[in-house]
């Protein structure tokens, strides 16, 4: 069996800090044969803002037509799905704030069309995981993201017990992260920690 990771790079200031630190969790990832990984960076995508429309609603599916209908596929069919974004003023990045948005369409189907988001085999065996990345030092810089963070893995069939979460302070400048004393470790650590979750759960040897 196959574990499908599905990553998420939404800095628009590509290969920065946060994307570093993505990186290495998927390097990582990709040393176990067993994985296949999907990496999207938003700023090569057509991902459009959520309208607020509620179309959804009534449709089951959003009313634009954007990449954001094979990134839903891929989300459904994720056994991890792995989101990174950088901190701008105290919240999640603009372009990791229009994919939370955007997953509009799986709240309405969860709780208004009262119907299954992921296939019953997948319920409780999937993982998410938010790596994030913030220039100022203050220990309360990342507690603006979270909320949006634990919507999204929610309405997407991921429960807070689920999340992993590796947050990196006080790297500002574009490379500031190459010299933090323990990041990268912790990267291998999480992903190593995660893949050993899934294949419990997924009854993968």
């Amino acid at each position: 069996m196959v574990i499908k990771v599905l990553a998420f790079a939404t800095s628009p200031r590509r290969h920065g800090n946060s994307e570093t630190l993505l990186d290495w969790v998927l390097d990582e990832m990709r040393r176990e044969a067993d994985v296949s990984i999907e990496k999207i960076s938003l700023d090569e995508v057509d991902v459009n803002p959520c309208r607020g429309c509620n179309a959804c609603e009534r449709l089951n599916r959003c009313v634009q037509r954007d990449d954001m209908d094979r990134i839903h596929d891929l989300i459904i069919g994720a056994d991890c799905i792995v989101l990174a974004s950088p901190i701008y003023c105290m919240g999640l990045c603009s372009q990791a704030k229009a994919l939370v948005d955007r997953a509009q369409v799986f709240r309405s189907r969860k709780y208004v069309l009262k119907l299954p988001v992921v296939p019953a085999e997948k319920k409780g065996k999937r993982s998410g995981i938010f790596l994030s990345t913030a220039g100022q030092t203050w220990p309360h810089v990342f507690d603006g993201a979270v909320p949006s963070v634990k919507c999204f893995f929610h309405v997407i069939d991921v429960p807070d017990r689920d999340i992993r979460y590796l947050m990196v302070n006080g790297v500002d400048e574009a490379g500031a992260i190459l010299s933090h004393p323990a990041a990268r470790g912790d990267a291998a650590r999480c992903a190593g920690d995660v893949l050993k979750d899934l294949r419990n759960r997924l009854g993968v040897s």
